[in-house]
């Protein structure tokens, strides 16, 4: 039995502080699932018999389950059961992969799957104390992004910052700050003309204050990026311009089966998954060999595939992948990418996959791979298949 992907929604992307500052990531979580009820006339939210999403932080808000407080916040049936995974950048498209094998083993017909971050609205943490009340001062720790609380246990190298692990990156494969400022205009250029164009209009559901992603800048040259000053070395490369911004925002995909009855037809067969990790310190190439196994699953190779959407965590690791997967750069992200719509952590893959699914709709591609890269050392990826 095959799964597919029936539907695929996102709200639009805020900035951090920006304009979905004020939205509970629970509430964000319960508004992509009702939409998708509301653009699936087939579906009774009482035959969904799983809701999985994806986080990443947790720590706050989002702490008791987010996958079941956006069922019960978004008014579906309480008898839809709910559930979260974390894999850190990857969540929500660990989620999409976990329905759709659901699916084809037949433990279920129908699944929503997404995932939420709202990195706002990620709190300060106090780890607990050794022994009560001690006479010292104690330090909140950010859940914002990246290590905290660290074991002394890790290896010093695995825990460098994310900025850091990809200048290291930068330097195993000489990828210039030119060639990563080019790509971060691409990005924006490209995001603006797809908004522009309509493209986003019917995949996005309002959220907060926003109808679109905040982070756009329509007005970014190469020039401008190129005066920006490293963020992570005084010599490196990687800057606030050609690495994605802190993001809020959730996501949610429909996955069933071929025999689901949702008044709608699927828009893509899911053909191949893979994970893979390597050294933490690495993770940003952890997509390259993900891919390749996801394709070999699908019984394709990189000459079938018409369309790649690729996380844009950081501009250095999408260049290190694209130019190990010697494919045509054209093809990857011709919608824009993270660097310009945002990375809310846990909602990234819920929204690639599904900005996948409407280029191939649009550009009549056959096959298409979504890839995410995700911190301390692993990469996923999902082959997609149009049946449209």
């Amino acid at each position: 039995m095959s799964a597919y992907l029936y539907d695929a929604v996102r709200t639009p992307f805020g900035r951090f502080d920006g304009g979905l500052a004020k939205e509970r990531p629970d509430d964000l979580a319960a508004t992509v699932l009702r939409a998708i009820a509301d653009r699936t006339p087939g579906l009774d939210p009482a035959a969904v018999d799983e809701v999985t999403f994806g986080l990443a932080n947790g720590a706050g808000e989002d702490n008791r389950n987010v996958g079941r407080m956006a069922v019960l916040l978004a008014g579906w049936p309480v008898s839809v059961p709910g559930s979260t995974v974390n894999r850190l950048c990857g969540s929500s498209l660990d989620a999409v992969m976990s329905a759709s094998r659901q699916v084809e083993t037949g433990d279920a017909s129908i699944v929503v799957a997404g995932g939420v971050e709202s990195m706002t609205r990620a709190p300060w943490v106090l780890p607990k104390p050794d022994r009560a009340f001690p006479a010292r001062d104690v330090t909140a720790v950010s859940t914002t992004l990246g290590w905290r609380l660290v074991n002394k246990n890790m290896p010093e190298e695995w825990t460098a910052s994310l900025g850091e692990c990809n200048e290291r990156l930068r330097e195993e494969f000489g990828i210039s700050r030119e060639r990563q400022d080019a790509f971060a205009e691409r990005s924006h250029r490209l995001a603006h003309a797809a908004w522009e164009a309509g493209f986003y209009d019917d995949i996005t559901v309002p959220a907060g204050e926003l109808t679109r992603d905040e982070g756009i800048r329509a007005d970014t040259s190469t020039e401008k990026l190129a005066k920006l000053k490293p963020s992570f070395r005084p010599d490196g490369t990687i800057t606030a311009g050609n690495a994605s911004p802190l993001s809020d925002g959730a996501s949610a995909v429909l996955v069933a089966s071929e025999s689901a009855d949702l008044g709608r037809d699927p828009l893509a067969r899911i053909a191949g998954r893979a994970a893979f990790a390597l050294a933490p310190q690495r993770f940003g190439y952890a997509p390259v060999e993900a891919a390749n196994r996801a394709l070999e699953r699908a019984g394709i190779t990189w000459s079938d595939v018409g369309a790649v959407e690729l996380n844009e965590a950081f501009a250095v690791q999408s260049l290190a992948c694209v130019d190990a997967w010697k494919i045509d750069p054209e093809i990857v992200n011709s919608r824009g990418g993270a660097i310009a719509l945002g990375h809310p952590l846990g909602a990234s893959g819920g929204r690639i996959l599904g900005t996948l699914a409407k280029v191939m709709r649009t550009d009549g591609h056959r096959w298409g791979v979504a890839a995410i890269c995700i911190g301390v050392g692993q990469g996923l990826a999902v082959v997609l298949e149009n049946v449209a």
